[in-house]
């Protein structure tokens, strides 16, 4: 920096030396505006901070008149210290009044002046405030300049985000500090309040200020090297990285990782005075301050591998246990970029009040857990891991698929409210466990439980459910860091029939493959994975996978009552060929002297269309029928139920679902097969009291929605809405739904939904 009396890393030390004196925030403030102005050769430095408000107020300044402090104030978008707040983009001018965005404040004194140079202070691409520095001669800032003042202005900003300023913050908005609501995708019901826990904490910089710029450039290529050679052996490995689209990511990651430009900046960042990993962190934050201001989804998209690439970095600088591990608080709220159920799980039962998740909709895995769990959680929230820092305040709102962060008291008193009444809500569905779920014109509805853990089967007794009408047995596996064994998956097997106090208990084979990767098996790389090697298909492939839990099964039952079926089936043929496995596992059980189950019903999935024509035959074949709504509505409209833009392109109460709900029940009733409808519309009321005149008479849900159902089944005439759904499929066309229609009766009618 040519302009620099004594370099960027001595006005560093001397920032340092300036905090440690014991004054005031303000007079320590006064201070570094002094230090910065001395050291790069201007008459003018001043620092603006962004304030709850979003106003940009001066805070420090030497040069300008000392009475504009504090009486200096901006929008954020309003003059150039707003542009630069707004852009988060450093500006250096040789004549700042010609600029369109100057705006001129008489307060400060500062018409003599032109050359003018800002930046911004950011922390993790937020913006804090603004550093500027002018001068009265018509000069042009160097590149070297800019950049020692951007490293200064990042040392400045850890000192106001980590209270090294106190008394800043109190008036001072961060982008960490304002509230924020942040709109997902509702994934298990319920409102959570509590405090922010990080899934995975961002690494905590503690040494910013380089002693040895060359071993600080050392300690940063060869973390570099590192991290592209773990990087590079990633990609060599693509028969173990799955779909295609997880090489792709792998190999932007790469790209990025062998980016001159990147590489070029971190160490200007180095030669300015910082150690390796602030500057990481630095330019790390200047990128993200930079994608997170695009409106390209595609480029902001990119935000995730720039972070994971900073995240591999910092790891390898200063080692992973910089993150802490803390324990949880009482009401921790989770927020993660992804995760699996397995690292759910991890975490101890009771502590958890909420979850947020950057990717994830309402059929993942983890999502899946979580209802089991009873926990709210919300999903898909654009960029929620940089909304905020670990011990905000937060609201998980798994109703309507929203979070706030740092709320405001007239939100949080507003939430505590709906919280009670859905207390008193509960207190009421509670009343309802042991009354019959039968309609006001006498029909008995059927309500039973969807599990897949074992901590599912407490709901039986909580909620009054009938039996568990879907045992998933793929979380097992999933959760699990190897293949259950044999005796393993008995146990598991019998303590389910143990808790289930003699309701039945039907149990789903493993249903893998697809979106459902078990973590220690290799994936075939696949273009639709969804139609493709999955469920039935795999057990039927590979018998042995299928025998064993089969086997593990049969025995678990021990002469007790048995209900297996069997997903994904497309063909009465492959029903068949499962059955003759199950019927050989019998006999060898027989033969060996174990007790058999008493009965042994065998039922098969509707969930793949070509079932639908095969109805009748799969009804006398099968003893029962469970209807998987969530994969049926997907292949019968070709739309990925995970992927947003489509998702919501179909309405389970369109007349070509119902249409297709109404075969089901109709072929099946007629035949004497039990029929109920498992997905996840079988436990939303308004869905559910359709499915109830279509003629279904068993419905199976996660625990939270079996009072709301109850309630719903209490209130209801079902030969009423029967009556009234066909008289409106015989003139609906395609495109129109019953959805308007059955949420006026059920207002009109009393009908709670």
């Amino acid at each position: 920096m040519p302009a620099a009396l004594g370099g960027p890393r001595l006005l560093l030390r001397r920032l340092r030396e300036a905090m440690a004196e014991p004054v005031s925030p303000q007079a320590r403030l006064d201070r570094i505006v002094v230090l910065i102005a001395a050291n790069v050769v201007a008459e003018v430095c001043s620092v603006y901070v962004l304030r709850d408000d979003n106003i940009l107020e001066l805070f420090a300044t030497e040069g300008l008149n000392r009475e504009a402090v504090h009486l200096t104030r901006l929008r954020a978008d309003e003059g150039l210290v707003g542009l630069i707040a707004s852009t988060a983009e450093p500006l250096a001018l040789s004549d700042a009044q010609k600029h369109p965005a100057f705006s001129y404040r008489p307060e400060t004194g500062e018409e003599i002046y032109h050359a003018f140079l800002g930046v911004p202070l950011l922390r993790a691409g937020h913006t804090l405030g603004v550093l500027t520095v002018q001068n009265k001669t018509y000069r042009v800032y160097s590149e070297e300049e800019i950049e020692a003042l951007q490293t200064t202005a990042m040392v400045l900003s850890e000192m106001i985000a980590s209270g090294e300023l106190d008394g800043l913050g109190s008036q001072a908005s961060t982008a960490n500090r304002r509230p924020v609501m942040a709109r997902g995708v509702a994934l298990s019901d319920g409102i959570g309040l509590g405090h922010v826990v990080l899934h995975e904490p961002r690494l905590v910089v503690k040494t910013l200020i380089a002693e040895n710029v060359d071993r600080e450039v050392a300690r940063l290529d060869a973390a570099i090297e590192g991290v592209r050679s773990a990087i590079d052996a990633l990609v060599e490995r693509g028969d173990r990285i799955g779909t295609a689209e997880s090489r792709e990511v792998l190999e932007t990651v790469r790209m990025f990782a062998h980016d001159q430009g990147w590489l070029r900046r971190m160490r200007e960042a180095v030669a300015s005075g910082l150690t390796a990993e602030a500057a990481v962190e630095r330019v790390q934050s200047d990128n993200r301050a930079r994608m997170l201001r695009q409106s390209d989804p595609y480029l902001r998209e990119r935000l995730h591998d720039l972070d994971d690439l900073a995240n591999r970095l910092l790891r390898a600088l200063i080692g992973p246990g910089a993150a802490g591990t803390a324990p949880l608080p009482e009401n921790a709220i989770l927020v993660a970029r992804t995760m699996g159920p397995a690292a759910l799980l991890d975490y101890e039962a009771g502590t958890l009040r909420g979850i947020v998740l950057e990717e994830g909709g309402p059929t993942s895995h983890v999502a899946i857990v979580a209802r089991a769990l009873g926990i709210p959680a919300v999903g898909e929230v654009e960029n929620a891991t940089a909304l905020c820092e670990s011990g905000d305040a937060i609201i998980v709102d798994g109703v309507a698929g929203e979070i706030h962060v740092r709320p405001g008291p007239e939100i949080e008193s507003s939430y505590a409210e709906m919280v009670r009444l859905r207390a008193r809500r509960q207190e009421q569905y509670r009343a309802l466990r042991d009354v019959p779920a039968i309609t006001r014109d006498g029909v008995k509805v059927g309500l039973n439980l969807n599990a897949g853990l074992l901590i599912d089967f407490s709901h039986l007794d909580e909620t009054g459910a009938e039996g568990v009408g879907l045992f998933r047995t793929e979380l097992q596996f999933m959760v699990a860091q190897r293949m259950p064994s044999a005796a393993e998956q008995q146990a598991l097997y019998s303590q389910a029939f143990a808790a289930s106090g003699g309701r039945p208990v039907t149990v789903r084979t493993l249903d893998i493959g697809g979106d459902k990767i078990l973590p220690y098996m290799a994936k075939l790389e696949e273009e639709n994975p969804a139609l493709g090697w999955r469920a039935i298909r795999i057990g039927l492939d590979r018998p042995a996978l299928l025998r064993m839990q089969l086997r593990a099964l049969l025995k678990a039952a021990e002469g007790r009552p048995l209900k297996i079926m069997f997903p994904m089936v497309a063909t009465v043929h492959e029903f068949v060929q499962a059955r003759e496995i199950v019927d050989r596992e019998k006999a060898h059980l027989a033969r060996h002297g174990y007790k058999l189950p008493q009965p042994c019903e065998l039922g098969a999935m509707v969930e793949v269309p070509s079932l639908l024509f095969q109805i009748d035959e799969i009804a006398r074949e099968a003893d029962f029928l469970s209807v998987g709504s969530n994969d049926l509505m997907q292949f019968l409209f070709a739309v990925d139920r995970e992927n947003r833009r489509v998702a919501d392109r179909f309405d389970p109460l369109s007349v070509a679902a119902l249409r297709a709900f109404r075969l089901i029940a109709e072929r099946a009733n007629a035949a004497g097969c039990p029929v109920t409808v498992c997905g996840e519309i079988g436990g939303r009321p308004l869905d559910a009291m359709a499915l109830i005149g279509l003629g279904f008479r068993n419905l199976s849900m996660s625990p939270a929605a079996i009072g709301p159902l109850k309630a719903m089944v209490l209130s209801l005439d079902a030969g009423e809405v029967a009556r009234l759904i066909e008289a409106e499929m015989t003139t609906m066309h395609d495109g129109q739904t019953l959805r308007p229609l059955l949420t006026a009766y059920a207002r009109d009618n009393g009908v709670p939904i």
